[in-house]
């Protein structure tokens, strides 16, 4: 047996983990500013919630979803996006009751049978965000600005959005009409998936990621030309509204996202620093997946970022460099007296709230040292023989190497005072 993990999978090592834990601190805390309230689901959900939510003829539910039959013979797939759900969640224990509108976010791990590349995996982490219970146009811009907001935390500026609407139940058949009419006399150029779903879901061609196909949708009508006046005038507010707040976008007629559940407003976040045309991130408003699901009618509108791409994105932009929390305290036992000791004294630096760490290896005081040196520790704690008889041990700042003798009796105090002195000098 080969020790690896399955492809499409990463472990995320100590190292990297650092970025992680940041990067899910800062969604954390502007999902806290905008009055979001965090929701947690379980990574799997029932095959139906996919099936009948994101939509049977989509590439996810057609081609990407991992599907299981559990031990009682009922169909289970692990999640390919957040939003079902949660919708489910809504529904199952009737949050519509507590409050007509609900600001909902997760962070949590998804999967899809995709093919790997670079900041795109089979398991990945979605930072999501669900404004449920409101048809007002400054919802979507709501967490579009969230979205953007989340961003800028690390410094990446040259962001824009991609726009589009695509209607509502009642003026989408119309265009999906158009589209059939134009699209059957070009079905010889189309790839055998479009071909299927063009009579069933034809809005699922525009999706398509085949140049050949992505060819015959230049000169199509666009959606927007088929807006019912209720969706023009919600597009219109969508627009003015990210023009006050001063965000840019960019209209594009062929976004339509991949999951049947869309109404009216799309959008995607790029950005331009990375000189790629891939998308950061991508939402949009859902006003009928809830009823579909079996709740009550009820509009909503959010928003899925990917973590992954996130992350690769800062490592080569080199824009944002996580804030690595040194260790407080290392502590250096020289004997085997010295070393009983060693226990104790970490328990009490560390119910004071510091950090700290010493050798587990039974090494000699040379290599305690350098392995104090090695964690990066602000202070080491060197217990000698003759401080141990004395009640004292030497604080050694590790940094200039400087050395103060401190009556165990004081060291919590003591280390606190010397410790925040070293960040304050290094702030400075």
């Amino acid at each position: 047996m080969e020790a690896a993990a399955p492809r499409g999978t990463q472990d995320i090592l100590p190292e990297s983990a650092e970025w992680w834990q940041q990067v899910e601190t800062a969604a954390r805390e502007v999902a806290r500013r905008f009055n979001f309230k965090e929701i947690r689901t379980p990574i799997f959900e029932h095959t139906e919630i996919f099936a009948r939510g994101v939509g049977e003829t989509t590439d996810i539910v057609e081609k990407e979803m991992y599907t299981f039959m559990d031990k009682g013979g009922r169909s289970l797939t692990l999640r390919p996006e957040g939003t079902a759900g949660v919708v489910r969640a809504y529904i199952e224990h009737k949050l519509y009751g507590a409050s007509p509108l609900q600001k909902l976010y997760y962070i949590g791990p998804a999967f899809r049978y995709e093919r790997p590349q670079a900041g795109r995996y089979r398991q990945h982490h979605q930072f999501g965000l669900e404004l449920i219970g409101s048809v007002d146009p400054a919802a979507d811009v709501e967490i579009i600005g969230l979205t953007i907001a989340f961003y800028r935390q690390f410094g990446l500026k040259d962001l824009e959005v991609r726009l589009n609407s695509i209607g509502c139940p009642s003026c989408r058949p119309r265009f999906r009409e158009t589209l059939i009419n134009q699209l059957t006399s070009r079905k010889a150029a189309l790839c055998p998936t479009c071909n299927e779903r063009l009579d069933r879901n034809p809005l699922r061609l525009l999706d398509c990621k085949n140049p050949d196909c992505q060819a015959q949708m230049q000169d199509l009508p666009k959606t927007v030309d088929f807006l019912c006046p209720e969706c023009r005038e919600h597009f219109d507010k969508v627009r003015r509204y990210l023009e006050l707040k001063g965000i840019k976008y960019e209209l594009d007629a062929t976004l339509v996202r991949g999951l049947d559940y869309y109404t009216r407003t799309v959008f995607e976040i790029v950005y331009r620093g990375l000189g790629a045309q891939d998308a950061m991130c991508g939402g949009g408003r859902y006003d009928g997946l809830i009823e579909t699901l079996g709740g009550p009618p009820t509009p909503g509108v959010g928003v899925g970022i990917g973590l992954e791409r996130l992350i690769l994105t800062l490592e080569k932009q080199k824009v944002y460099q996580p804030q690595i929390k040194p260790l407080d305290v290392f502590i250096v036992a020289c004997g085997e007296k010295e070393r009983d000791q060693t226990v104790g004294l970490a328990y009490r630096l560390r119910s004071y709230g510091l950090s700290v760490d010493f050798d587990f290896q039974g090494r000699g005081m040379k290599a305690q040292l350098k392995a104090a040196d090695r964690s990066g520790a602000t202070v080491a704690v060197i217990f000698g023989e003759e401080e141990l008889r004395n009640e004292m041990v030497i604080v050694k700042i590790m940094q200039d190497g400087t050395q103060q003798n401190v009556p165990l009796i004081d060291i919590e105090t003591a280390l606190a005072s010397i410790i925040m002195g070293q960040k304050a000098s290094n702030m400075g």
